[in-house]
């Protein structure tokens, strides 16, 4: 991708994160993954969709609209949401915001694999499958043959992996047999591997606050953490009344409880005392 998509995609990765990511086991992230997979699959088939989408004489709030009278009642909110704010944004190419949509999807659904505790299985098996294309190239070639009905290609898929490997895993080698999008087929399930990689890297904070945290507020949570660990942090909300005010964040088994509460058990400590 060019600067311009490249930063445009950091923005839509960015805000997924704020607007999924960071949610009790990442909610919403399947139907993110799911709607935008569709997504992607409607503009491989409407060049003139992706044009449109990406066309820089219109302005954002036109193209938002474009996405709002195709897709609204089709795609539930968190992924309309999502592609919105992707065909709001400048692209080099009409191809570049196709990629996007489908690296969103990816991310989405790496995520889901995230918040059910399935995401190092799913790193794992991604990479395995890509091995086991390179060992059999009958394999490889049935999976990449044009004349190959998509059906078949995806009973094939699921009759090699089926109860082996995590639903998330079985998706994803889905998505990539049907739409490799010109990479050699090893080489996007190394690709896929590698960002399942990149999200393991990550710290997951627990967050537990009395009343929900805004936009903003999230944002700079997130980056006063990363400062404090020298890695990106995924934030876990939780919200719970009992807290009264303030935060309490868990990272790993390191606890910072900056809450009310904590604060008058601690008075209540010393007055007993």
């Amino acid at each position: 991708m060019e600067g311009v998509s490249r930063d445009s995609l950091k923005k839509a990765l960015a805000r997924f994160e704020e607007r999924v990511g960071s949610q009790p086991q990442a909610a919403g992230a399947s139907e993110v993954s799911e709607g935008l997979y569709a997504v992607a699959g409607v503009l491989d088939r409407e060049p003139s969709l992706r044009r449109a989408l990406t066309d820089p004489a219109s302005t954002p709030q036109s193209r938002r609209g474009l996405v709002e009278r195709l897709f609204a009642g089709q795609l539930g909110e968190a992924p309309l949401d999502a592609l919105r704010e992707l065909a709001a944004s400048p692209w080099h190419s009409a191809s570049d915001l196709r990629t996007a949509v489908e690296e969103l999807a990816a991310t989405a659904a790496l995520t889901a694999a995230e918040g059910d505790g399935a995401l190092d299985d799913v790193e794992d098996e991604l990479f395995r499958f890509a091995r086991l294309l390179e060992r059999e190239p009958e394999l490889r070639r049935a999976l990449t043959d044009q004349a190959l009905p998509d059906d078949r290609k995806t009973s094939l898929v699921r009759s090699l992996l089926g109860d082996r490997a995590r639903p998330a895993t079985v998706r994803l080698v889905e998505v990539t047999v049907l739409r490799p999008r010109g990479r050699a087929l090893e080489t996007a399930l190394e690709d896929l591997s590698r960002l399942a990689a990149q999200r393991r890297q990550r710290l997951v904070a627990r967050v537990r606050v009395a009343r929900p945290l805004d936009e903003a507020q999230t944002t700079r949570l997130a980056n006063a953490l990363a400062q404090v660990y020298g890695r990106q942090v995924q934030l876990q909300l939780d919200v719970d009344p009992a807290v009264l005010g303030g935060v309490e964040v868990t990272v790993g088994d390191e606890v910072l409880d900056g809450t009310v509460s904590r604060r008058l058990r601690d008075v209540g400590r010393r007055l007993a005392g």
